[in-house]
């Protein structure tokens, strides 16, 4: 049970930052006179900080039953979260209200709050090693994930960083055709989840996630270093840069995988 326990609490701390800045940035983009939706999101972004604080006293021993209790009390809070974003989004797509949103980052924001409250109950049902399917699942999903952020980079970097912008389109076009090919695999199961595929598929899906991992930490460094013209504040650039990041650690958790079942 110590595998439950860890991987439950892992998800918890990794994703639960995530989603308490997803409220910050969505805060930030508001305009003044929509006080109830800052509102909304000063609240998500108590209640998750609350959760990352709860989370300090717990570890690898704590007893198993007290980590299904509190994933259940935190895939609450990530479906109510998930809720409010798709709220702003539905907004937004009416035109009932202009923000400095762009409906695909709102949209981005809620794919990531579904995908954490589907772990927690993932977790609860004893889903702990990755099965094939969820090898290419995940992988579209991350995939998905970097191709956002790519566009989400190159718009958001002033037009005359002209080689940055042109790099992030380059990522973005490259994180596409990933995207795609990983759906096309996905199309063709069950008979595509061989070892030999995933395998390839993997490796593929790493060198270009190490590549966008290492740009944007480049970006983040700059950034923080003012020497770069942009609308990125640091902690997005940080926020991506360690997504990216988690992605990778999710590749090679399965590439060991997929080794230990095949030797």
């Amino acid at each position: 049970m110590t595998s439950f326990v860890t991987q439950s609490l892992e998800e918890i701390r990794f994703w639960s930052r995530i989603m308490k800045e997803h409220t910050f940035f969505l805060s930030m983009g508001f305009t003044v006179d929509q006080t109830q939706l800052i509102q909304e999101a000063r609240y998500y972004m108590d209640l998750f900080e609350r959760i990352e604080e709860q989370i300090r006293d717990y570890n690898e021993n704590t007893d198993p039953e007290v980590i299904r209790q509190l994933n259940v009390q935190v895939y609450e809070a990530a479906a109510s979260i998930w809720a409010y974003k798709r709220k702003v989004l539905g907004l937004q797509l009416r035109c009932e209200i202009v923000t400095n949103n762009m409906p695909l980052l709102v949209d981005h924001t809620s794919r990531e709050a579904a995908y954490f409250a589907k772990r927690l109950v993932e977790l609860n049902e004893g889903k702990l090693k990755p099965l094939p399917e969820a090898i290419i699942k995940e992988n579209v999903f991350f995939l998905k994930i970097m191709a956002d952020h790519a566009k989400f980079i190159g718009h958001l970097l002033d037009p005359s960083e002209r080689k940055l912008v042109e790099q992030a389109r380059d990522f973005s076009h490259d994180f596409d055709q990933l995207l795609f090919q990983a759906q096309d695999l996905d199309h063709m199961r069950p008979q595509s989840e061989t070892v030999p595929l995933l395998d390839q598929f993997l490796d593929q899906n790493r060198v270009s996630v190490v590549s966008l991992r290492d740009f944007k930490k480049t970006a983040r460094d700059l950034i923080e270093a003012c020497r770069i013209k942009s609308n990125i504040p640091a902690l997005l650039a940080d926020h991506v840069y360690r997504e990216a990041d988690h992605f990778l650690h999710i590749i090679d958790a399965f590439d060991e995988h997929l080794t230990s079942n095949n030797s």
